[in-house]
């Protein structure tokens, strides 16, 4: 396991990569929109991780109630799974509290969140590994 994104809630993804690319050198930057999960995310690919700009699309997307909750920040750490189907069952054995099952994400690959109650205070995500032939953090 290891972290594989760290993704921020932003007002504005084209606003806020402005600023992130004032400071990163990011070597690789993707833009895609995932209507399951109502939002616009922009992938900054560092040398040995990514950070995730999300943007709502939706007034009910649940960026949004955390934009308007909480304002723009850190919203969750991405843990990429080993094997996603028996990590997940491991967490929920240990009594990890699951915000969903498992969904497609971004890049078509599974996702699933733990509750942040469960983590102390971190909305924590397990996300499958990427394909070989895929989008790959490497």
């Amino acid at each position: 396991m290891r972290v594989d994104h760290i993704a921020i809630a932003v007002n504005n993804v084209d606003e806020a990569l402005k600023n992130y690319q004032k400071i990163l050198n990011i070597n690789h930057l993707e833009i895609e929109t995932v209507p399951n999960e109502k939002v616009k995310v922009a992938m900054l690919k560092l040398e040995d991780t990514r950070i995730e700009l999300m943007e709502p699309t939706s007034t009910d997307s649940p960026i949004s109630k955390f934009l308007q909750e909480r304002g723009e920040g850190i919203h969750h750490i991405a843990i990429t799974a080993d094997d996603i189907v028996k990590d997940v069952d491991r967490a929920k054995s240990q009594g990890m509290r699951m915000l969903g099952e498992l969904r497609t994400g971004s890049y078509g690959r599974r996702i699933t969140f733990i509750h942040p109650k469960s983590l102390n205070g971190v909305l924590t995500e397990f996300c499958e590994a990427p394909s070989a032939e895929g989008h790959s953090a490497e």
